[in-house]
């Protein structure tokens, strides 16, 4: 059967839906655009603004890095929308490339996604709570990887339980977590001890930061945007999805670069620019700044928090990847099978959670961890514009809900923006982005494999 031939889906038929997909549509609006806001917001707003400040010691060049990522993310989204629209299936940029170009491109894109940007985004997000987890218990290196494994698995066992329970889990940390920000912002002016002498810009002629340190500074800035597309992965389980995943995506952005650049204000207020530099917890610091002991304890219990969130949205994610590839046969035996009860992708779930398992125990830390994550989201949102290119010349026939607004040239300034960190990230961290490069080579003769297999 040709991949545009229309498909069913079981119980009732569904032309948008792969013929052998069994998950269900169980998710509205405000599921997926929870989903997007539970992926973004998560340890990135907390653990990356020492190292934006040390990349980039200027009040200016903080928020513009900031708002910079929240217009690429935003300009990725309008891509993704229409391709999402076209393609509301499990599987995301694996499901356009394959559209577009070839199996084999989807097959490597989508190899991408889920062994490097979603396995090694819970990786990182798990290191990152065991990293907080340690203000409060006497943790050492060995023990944080523990912890972190720990709660990888657990938040697998909750995502295999139900689909359901993950979209209750994303919507109510998702809008704890936008209410307790809010709060930060408006309380930390209010009733905090900062001063709005923070903010003032150096002299004329002070020098600005060069455009590598920039680049640098985005690796933090869009892995802390990182879940931005995620509805698009969760297609077949969005109902009408030719209105509501576009939507999802622009909603999802719009809060996220808002809370992120309130945040920042508030952080900029509590301390200057040259005591946020380096501090590897900023929202801790400023509430120690703002309110004294107490508030940096009831931050980093609020991290902690925030992080496990995020850290469920992936999760949830990631393993529709894999499931898609498995419907396809281009993965391995037993990850294309949903379960009977549950109506969850189980296997990919389990496949998941082991590969970042390994992640953890060959990167430990959470800035290693951060920068071979960022690599690879550059390169498949890269390819996601791409393909978007393509099916405009050889699917102009087929239905578009929504199409991307600006194009051609908004998505052309999105790929250049990207190709640019890339290529910053290739030269100042070769060692990281070389391992994701290793892994995408290394899905070639799987490839193969699976081919032959099928």
């Amino acid at each position: 059967m040709s991949p545009d031939e229309p498909v069913s889906a079981s119980p009732a038929p569904d032309p948008d839906s792969h013929p052998r997909d069994r998950l269900r549509r169980e998710l509205g609006l405000g599921d997926a655009t929870f989903l997007v806001v539970s992926g973004v917001i998560g340890s990135g707003i907390f653990l990356t603004p020492g190292r934006i400040a040390d990349l980039l010691p200027h009040v200016g060049w903080i928020f513009a890095a900031w708002l910079v990522g929240g217009l690429l993310s935003l300009a990725g989204s309008l891509a993704n929308a229409e391709l999402g629209a076209m393609y509301p299936r499990a599987g995301g940029d694996y499901v356009y490339l394959r559209q577009a170009f070839h199996p084999l491109a989807g097959f490597l894109v989508g190899w991408l996604s889920f062994f490097v940007i979603y396995a090694g985004t819970v990786a990182t997000l798990a290191a990152g709570f065991a990293a907080g987890l340690a203000h409060f218990l006497p943790l050492g290196g060995g023990e944080q990887v523990a912890v972190a494994i720990a709660v990888t698995w657990l938040a697998s066992v909750v995502n295999f339980l139900g689909v359901r329970y993950g979209a209750w889990a994303n919507n109510l940390t998702g809008a704890f977590k936008v209410g307790a920000l809010l709060a930060f912002a408006v309380l930390g002016p209010l009733l905090g001890s900062g001063s709005f002498e923070n903010f003032r810009l150096p002299e004329v002629g002070a020098g600005s930061p060069p455009l590598s340190a920039f680049g640098l500074a985005l690796s933090p800035v869009l892995f802390s945007y990182l879940g931005w597309n995620s509805s698009v992965y969760v297609a077949s389980e969005i109902r009408n999805p030719g209105r509501n995943l576009p939507r999802s995506l622009f909603l999802g952005v719009a809060i996220c670069t808002v809370v992120y650049l309130l945040v920042n204000a508030v952080y900029l207020y509590a301390l200057p620019v040259e005591a946020l530099r380096g501090v590897p917890n900023a929202g801790e610091a400023a509430a120690q700044a703002l309110f004294g002991g107490m508030g940096g304890s009831l931050v980093a219990v609020f991290v902690l928090g925030s992080i496990l969130g995020t850290l469920n949205a992936t999760v949830l994610v990631g393993p529709r990847i894999a499931y898609a590839m498995a419907l396809d046969g281009l993965f391995f035996r037993g990850v294309d099978r949903a379960h009977p009860g549950y109506g969850t992708p189980g296997g990919a779930i389990w496949v998941q959670a082991a590969v970042a398992t390994g992640i953890l125990l060959a990167f430990g830390s959470f800035e290693r961890a951060l920068d071979y994550t960022t690599f690879a989201i550059l390169l498949a949102t890269m390819a996601d514009v791409a393909a978007l290119y393509r099916l405009r010349q050889i699917r102009p026939e087929r239905p578009r809900p929504y199409r991307a607004w600006g194009y051609p040239w908004v998505p052309a300034l999105y790929l250049l923006a990207n190709a640019g960190v890339a290529a910053v990230l290739l030269v100042s961290r070769p060692v990281e982005c070389a391992v994701g490069l290793g892994l995408l080579a290394l899905g070639l003769p799987f490839y193969a494999a699976f081919t032959r297999r099928a």
